[in-house]
């Protein structure tokens, strides 16, 4: 048994050196990225201005849609609108997305923020060279698309076996050990583990979570491919052949009866026939509700954009559902400011834990110690450091 154990414990150590060497660079890129992207209202507020709505008295209607809609088309001739989104954080504010063509990337759309109750202009800010976007690029994709997304699934997938493993390293040797021990008598590379231990055991929980979430995040495009073929395909079957109407209908009617079908839900956002999220003949509007959850789930309202009729509204599937959840869990923006300043030093723990497990395995190689010799040696101060 005690061979078996150790045996158990050399692979355990081999998969948790290979998975946080494979990974560790590029989860320090999105541990840096990460942290600006927790503030990126305030950076963006901080380092760019805008031109603020109205101040109108409490209980002013908005303005008619098709009249927010018909102004910023106005300010960008020749580009067809994609999406209206209404604005989560500043309910004083709208975003029409509009792109060259109905069939264009939305990636690359530009977006025309408008003030909700005037239905006037505000401002169409290019984005794109902002700070908070070159991190938000390098964070979800590395500016490359969707393979990079899938990249980073595969990175962030080796992260949570590397924090299991590590788990299964640690353990036998952190047992010896009371909680939070840092040995400052002993030699820098002994006080560097404590550290990198001490983080570790303090992370296990969060950076599981965060690690997780991360990884279905960048099944986002995949996510909404197959739901296009799945549940938008049977609720547009019968409609399949039905050319692009001429002439939409009333986008504020389309709302409303989107309202009226799903009574107890918000608008989030609209999308325009032939765009990614509805078929080429409806306005499909998506809601959601008002509790912590359900203000982060989606139901779309399919809308005829011919006749201004609903023609279908239901649930969104699970792995749509999963993926929406997943989203706040990730980024840590349910909670406020307190929950960002916590996640902000999480992440930054977690960048400790990266650079310490670096700095430890370079130190072993240095050394020319061995996870065998680690192991056969059994000391609490040493197995753990050499078994990475």
């Amino acid at each position: 048994m005690p061979g078996r154990s150790t045996r158990s414990l050399r692979v355990w150590g081999l998969v948790h050196k290979w998975t946080s060497l494979i990974c560790t660079l590029f989860m320090l890129l999105l541990c840096v990225t990460g942290l600006p992207l927790i503030f990126h209202e305030q950076i963006d507020a901080l380092l760019h201005s805008e031109v603020k709505p109205a101040e109108v008295p409490k209980g002013t209607p908005p303005a008619d849609l098709d009249l927010v809609l018909a102004n910023a088309l106005a300010k960008v001739p020749g580009q067809v609108p994609h999406f209206l989104i209404w604005d989560r954080d500043d309910p004083s504010a709208l975003f029409v997305s509009v792109g060259p063509s109905i069939e264009a990337n939305p990636v690359d759309n530009r977006l025309v923020r408008m003030d909700t109750h005037t239905g006037a202009f505000l401002d169409a800010p290019d984005v794109t060279g902002r700070f908070t976007y070159i991190m938000l690029r390098l964070h979800t994709d590395m500016f490359a698309g969707l393979p990079g997304k899938l990249f980073l699934g595969v990175m962030g997938i080796l992260f949570c076996v590397a924090i299991v493993s590590g788990i299964v390293v640690y353990a036998p040797s952190m047992r010896k050990l009371e909680f939070g021990a840092y040995r400052r008598q002993r030699p820098r590379v002994v006080r560097w583990l404590d550290i990198h231990n001490l983080a570790g055991i303090l992370l296990v929980m969060w950076t599981l979570v965060v690690g997780f979430t991360g990884v279905i995040n960048t099944w986002a495009d995949l996510v909404v491919k197959f739901w296009q073929a799945d549940q938008l395909a049977e609720m547009t079957a019968q409609y399949r052949d039905r050319k692009p109407p001429a002439q939409p209908s009333s986008l504020q009617a389309a709302v409303e009866t989107a309202r009226r079908a799903v009574p107890g839900m918000t608008p989030s956002f609209v999308a325009f026939p032939g765009s990614l999220f509805s078929s080429k003949s409806h306005y499909a509007v998506f809601l959601h509700g008002d509790t912590p959850l359900t203000s982060r789930l989606l139901r779309p309202a399919l809308i005829d954009a011919e006749t201004g009729q609903l023609t279908d509204s239901r649930d969104m599937p699970w792995y749509v559902s999963a993926l929406l959840i997943s989203q706040p869990l990730h980024f840590g923006d349910y909670g406020g400011m307190p929950l960002k300043i916590l996640w902000a030093l999480l992440d930054v723990l977690t960048i400790m834990v990266l650079v310490t497990g670096v700095y430890l395995w370079l130190r072993r190689r240095r050394a020319g110690l061995s996870v065998d010799r680690a192991i056969a040696g059994g000391s609490a101060a040493t197995a753990p450091l050499l078994s990475r």
